[in-house]
């Protein structure tokens, strides 16, 4: 399968055009059709405290809520003008809480594209932790700081044999397809065999993929550190992992792989679930 229906959630922040100017990059590569979505929640105030909000208030904040979206559709169109893409994207501002919508409408496309939160935000809405395990499809995270151009010249898979891992790999093909060099990459692979890594490479070779294995062992670190490290060390420019093997509320008590590369990601990160 190939990419040719991508979605971007673009947000009224300072990332947005950094987020887009990666969004219509694979859009270009893969002569895909590109859909900027904008969601405008409404506050949620208790039915208690609306009848005790002046008119006018209320009325001030329709109008930043309309600014707000006039703000991310001007980054969506500076974007898609810059990139020539006029003639293949759309634009959706759609109401309604954030989550189940942007979930409800990546069913409708072969990647969705977001944005990674930035430290200043990652205490407060996560937003795109619970979209992961919601939307049932692909989900490719921008680093807040921006991303190379192109996406996907070279890509380490973090496998662990598990089954978020190889819908990953699955779900990233198309990316894959055109790398100039794919790592498989395990971590302290435990019930792997001598050669973890090995059979999914073997899988990917018989695509016509280049690809190499590697594996880390007997690390005293954080497994999260240690992919970054690895893709780092490697030049990858792509991270391709399964999310939330274990539940989010052991992630959040123990710590974890997912939330950890979603906290310091410095590259792009693809996620299946």
């Amino acid at each position: 399968m190939s990419l040719k229906d991508i979605l971007v959630h673009v947000e009224d922040n300072e990332q947005a055009p950094r987020t887009m100017a990666a969004a219509c990059s694979l859009a270009r590569r893969y002569d895909a059709h590109l859909t900027g979505l904008a969601i405008d929640q409404p506050p949620e105030i208790p039915g208690f405290a609306a009848i005790e909000i002046p008119p006018a208030a209320m009325e001030i904040i329709r109008t930043q809520r309309k600014e707000s979206l006039g703000r991310a559709r001007k980054a969506f169109d500076d974007a898609i003008g810059a990139a020539g893409l006029a003639g293949s994207s759309g634009w959706t501002a759609a109401g309604g809480r954030t989550l189940e919508t942007l979930s409800l409408r990546s069913r409708y496309a072969d990647l969705t594209i977001v944005s990674q939160r930035t430290p200043e935000d990652q205490g407060g809405d996560d937003i795109v932790d619970d979209f992961i395990l919601a939307s049932g499809r692909p989900v490719l995270v921008i680093p807040y700081i921006g991303a190379p151009d192109p996406v996907g010249r070279k890509v380490l898979i973090a496998w662990n044999a598990s089954r978020e891992a190889a819908r990953a790999v699955s779900d990233a093909m198309p990316l894959l397809e055109k790398a100039e060099s794919i790592e498989v990459f395990a971590v302290e692979p435990e019930g792997m065999g001598d050669m973890p890594g090995a059979d999914i490479a073997s899988h990917l070779a018989r695509h016509g993929l280049r690809i190499t294995a590697a594996k880390t062992t007997g690390l005293n670190i954080d497994v999260g550190d240690v992919l970054l490290n690895q893709a780092a060390d490697s030049g990858a420019d792509l991270i391709v992992m399964g999310a939330y093997g274990h539940s989010r509320m052991r992630e959040l008590v123990l710590g974890g792989a997912t939330r950890h590369i979603l906290e310091h990601m410095t590259v792009p990160v693809l996620l299946s679930h």
